[in-house]
């Protein structure tokens, strides 16, 4: 075992004292070693809760014969880091929660991970970091947020955003948009719909490193708790039969996922955090090129917030993730996973679906996949669209630009009434060096639903925006304005032409053009010149 490293011999007699100032005993120190990375914090729902689920994977691992250390990672909340400068902190702590598992792992020679995270960045950072050190590891992801209700009605944190917009052009007043605010987010939990929080668990789960069940079982429910249960027991197996992580992650794995990723619409920051997890493997292993080819292969199978009716708990009653994958059946690849069953036997094991929720593949919700690549001369390596969140007409769409270099600059005009009907907003300088920070631009596109302009107003960004966004709404034009991409000499009122189906965006400008705009463009200072 990589513990014995830490623990046997004459000559680490020391580490075993410091390992007993801890509490341990000589019993638990000859059993397997198991970190139990938990992302728990007082400032965001989703990880209020993660503290009981850690309690349980650690009675689980003791249950089979491991010793469990807990240690913790940091969560950024997307939500409350929204429309500041807190946003440029979102993306990039990813890379300091994989460095921090990667670091408690291998200092301390542990021989297996749980990993408790839930939300965006924290899902992916952790997967990162544990993937680095190669050894088994199971991931317990914290579970959806329950919609908030009141007067019949359903809500969630999107119902919130869009509120603004909807207050700001007269449709409801402050006494309601406090009542949405008060009731939309009732409790622990991921953000209710597929958001890129719960986007992520599903496809963990669809990789075979969750349990099943795991990504949508809601997380106030006791089957949480029993899911995080046996995942610690299973991860002690994992151990000792020495199953690693890249035992399980395949090619075929990571195409499952992106498939499941397609058919239920999920956010467009996966196009960001599957091929990131898969690099850690093997540098191209999964590219944004994976996505459009398979797009081709499913359909949208499921209406769920944001740009649908359904709630993440109506998925979970559907049938959940093993659900989903009985559906695509015939596409799916068969591969381990950590419960000890593949794919197929998961899925042969499948009794019900609600297939008001979960549509048969030959009555799809959208012919089309829920994501789309897009390519062009605006976008040479390509962008990317939550299709299934977008109104049929605008899939189509050619309409003047109206350029800002920040998100700051779009807001203000957005709420002040500056944009109207037929507009493309265009949002620079706000990709990973532009930003800096690739900042989610959820209050936007929310305010462009709630002024009621998302069936006529098209927003391109070279930043990201959030899985709780709908509309049409590309982001990640690359290469960003800071590159010196395409997106850094649009002007004022140049025509931008959109077609979804066509898979293109183009800038109306003939290529000599858009050559010599290019070479008149200067880099401009970079925003952040010391910490905020």
């Amino acid at each position: 075992m990589i513990s014995d490293n830490v623990k046997k011999g004459i000559t680490r007699s020391p580490n075993r004292s410091l390992l007993k100032a801890c509490g341990y005993t000589d019993e638990e120190i000859e059993k397997p070693f198991i970190g139990v990375v938990n992302s728990f914090t007082e400032v965001v729902p989703g990880h209020i809760h993660l503290n009981t689920l850690s309690e349980a994977v650690k009675k689980g691992i003791y249950a089979n014969g491991g010793t469990a250390f807990e240690f913790n990672t940091m969560a950024v909340c997307d939500g409350i880091a929204m429309g500041h400068e807190g946003m440029k902190y979102s993306l990039p702590s990813r890379e300091i929660i994989a460095d921090t598992v990667e670091s408690m792992a291998k200092a301390h020679g542990f021989d297996g991970l749980v990993l408790i995270p839930s939300c965006d960045k924290i899902v992916p950072g952790m997967i990162m970091g544990a993937l680095r050190l190669n050894i088994p590891f199971v991931v317990v992801t914290g579970g959806p947020m329950l919609p908030g209700e009141k007067y019949g009605n359903k809500y969630d944190l999107i119902s919130v955003f869009e509120g603004v917009g909807e207050y700001q052009v007269g449709k409801i007043d402050e006494e309601s948009l406090n009542e949405i605010e008060n009731c939309a987010c009732p409790g622990a939990g991921s953000c209710a719909g597929l958001f890129t929080a719960n986007s992520m668990a599903c496809l963990t789960e669809a990789l075979g490193l969750s349990l099943p069940m795991c990504a949508t079982t809601p997380a106030v429910d006791a089957q949480k708790v029993r899911i995080a249960k046996k995942s610690g027991m299973i991860v002690v197996d994992l151990v000792k039969n020495n199953i690693k992580a890249t035992d399980i992650l395949t090619k075929e794995s990571f195409e499952n996922a992106i498939l499941v990723d397609l058919a239920l619409g999920g956010s467009t920051n996966t196009t960001l955090h599957i091929p990131a997890i898969a690099n850690e493997i093997e540098s191209g292993f999964i590219t944004l090129d994976d996505f459009d080819r398979l797009s081709s292969e499913v359909p949208h199978i499921a209406s769920l917030r944001p740009g649908g009716e359904h709630f993440m708990i109506d998925l979970h009653r559907a049938g959940g993730i093993p659900a989903v994958m009985k559906v695509l059946e015939d596409k799916i690849r068969d591969v381990k996973t950590v419960s000890g069953k593949t794919i197929k036997e998961i899925v042969k094991s499948v009794k019900y679906i609600d297939y008001n929720i979960i549509r048969p593949i030959d009555k799809p919700v959208h012919k089309e996949a829920g994501l789309r690549i897009l390519k062009g001369n605006l976008a040479p390596n390509g962008c990317v669209v939550k299709i299934g969140a977008v109104n049929p007409k605008m899939y189509k769409h050619e309409g003047p630009a109206r350029v800002f270099n920040s998100e700051e600059e779009s807001i203000k005009a957005i709420l002040s009434g500056e944009i109207k009907e037929g507009d493309v907003v265009v949002i620079r300088y706000e990709g990973p060096a532009g930003g800096p920070g690739m900042r989610e631009m959820l209050s936007p596109t929310s305010a462009i639903c709630g002024m009621g302009l998302d069936d006529s107003v098209a927003l391109i960004t070279d930043g990201r925006f959030s899985g709780g966004s709908r509309g049409p709404c590309i982001g990640h034009i690359s290469p960003e304005a800071m590159a010196g991409g395409p997106i850094a000499i649009i002007e004022e009122g140049d025509i931008i032409s959109i077609d979804m189906m066509a898979k293109k965006i183009d800038l109306k400008l003939s290529d000599e053009e858009i050559k010599e705009r290019l070479s008149k463009w200067k880099k401009p200072e970079p925003k952040v010149k010391k910490v905020i």
